[in-house]
């Protein structure tokens, strides 16, 4: 799908295109492709001379690929952002930039909430962009901005586990519970950092580049600061997550011992009943309880004394809870 933008009195408008006649009608700053098919490929290459790269090549994470100018001038640019949904697991899509003939060409395969996020502030923000290196920067502010807000909800999240792991009573289903959502929030915290460190990287590209007049050289300081300040949290978020996995593994090993515990003095305690009962079963010779009138009574009281006395010692000792 090819998204063309244009601005319109001081607004980002997206236009219908529908052939290559569209295309060269319009003057766009922004052309966002995605999952573009061949077709789509060409009419974008063929109406503005652009080359676009492939898949195999938006994925390549290595620093020389992700940033660099081609032959022609147009300056390749790979960036990740953040996804985040709730019916499954967090996701990190990389994106191509393409800076050419003063038009942003985007090219993913997955549609972007930032994306979405940005045309819609266009829109109602008139005077916000003001050419194609404008749409780029408001891109990654909003990344950054949709990062915090990941952030946010992972605080949320934890507080919510540590409100489990800390109540009276803690049972391994809690504790499964727990890992669980441990596990999830801490894969979602080291994508933000993943995801933060490649777009510090970017602006900083595009700031040693000398590709930004003196406001949008600002805007890119002010984006660094923002990233800045997320580190903190995600290392805060990280010593967290830590303390958590402990003290719920803790809380684990307490309820097992538990369980030996209980296992170990139920052995000891039947142990008397037992060597009572084995030696009157190998006494052939002897049968007290038949021969004395009070002998089976006297028998089974023995063994229950037996059982109940050491219950009795390791509850007064506290080892029985």
């Amino acid at each position: 799908m090819i998204n063309v933008f244009v601005l319109q009195n001081g607004r980002l408008n997206q236009v219908s295109v529908d052939s290559r006649e569209d295309l060269e009608n319009v003057s766009p700053v922004w052309v966002d492709l995605n999952e573009p098919t061949d077709e789509e490929r060409i009419l974008v290459k063929t109406t503005y001379g652009v080359t676009l790269p492939g898949e195999d090549e938006v994925s390549d994470i290595e620093a020389s690929a992700r940033y660099y100018e081609a032959e022609n001038g147009d300056l390749h640019l790979r960036t990740d952002f953040l996804v985040e949904e709730d019916a499954g697991p967090s996701r990190v899509i990389t994106v191509a930039f393409i800076l050419s003939g003063k038009i942003l060409f985007s090219v993913h395969n997955d549609d972007l909430p930032v994306f979405r996020l940005v045309r819609l502030r266009a829109r109602s923000r008139p005077g916000s962009i003001e050419d194609y290196m404008d749409v780029l920067l408001d891109l990654y502010a909003t990344d950054a901005e949709y990062s915090a807000d990941a952030l946010e909800g992972i605080y949320e999240a934890l507080e919510e586990v540590s409100t489990r792991v800390l109540q009276k009573e803690f049972t391994d289903q809690d504790a499964a519970a727990a890992l669980n959502a441990i596990a999830h929030e801490e894969d979602l915290n080291g994508r933000i950092r993943r995801n933060m460190m490649d777009t510090r990287r970017a602006v900083s590209f595009l700031m040693r580049g000398r590709l930004l007049n003196a406001d949008q050289f600002e805007e890119a300081r002010q984006i660094l600061r923002d990233i800045e300040s997320l580190d903190g949290h995600t290392s805060f978020l990280f010593d967290k997550v830590n303390f958590l996995m402990d003290a719920t593994v803790g809380f684990i090993n307490i309820n097992q011992n538990k369980i030996i515990k209980i296992f170990s003095v139920a052995s000891v305690a039947f142990l008397p009943p037992t060597l009572i009962a084995s030696i009157y079963g190998m006494n052939f010779k002897v049968f007290p309880e038949l021969d004395w009138t009070f002998g089976y009574p006297f028998a089974v009281g023995l063994m229950i004394t037996c059982g109940i006395a050491p219950l009795w010692y390791f509850r007064r000792r506290g080892w029985l809870r």
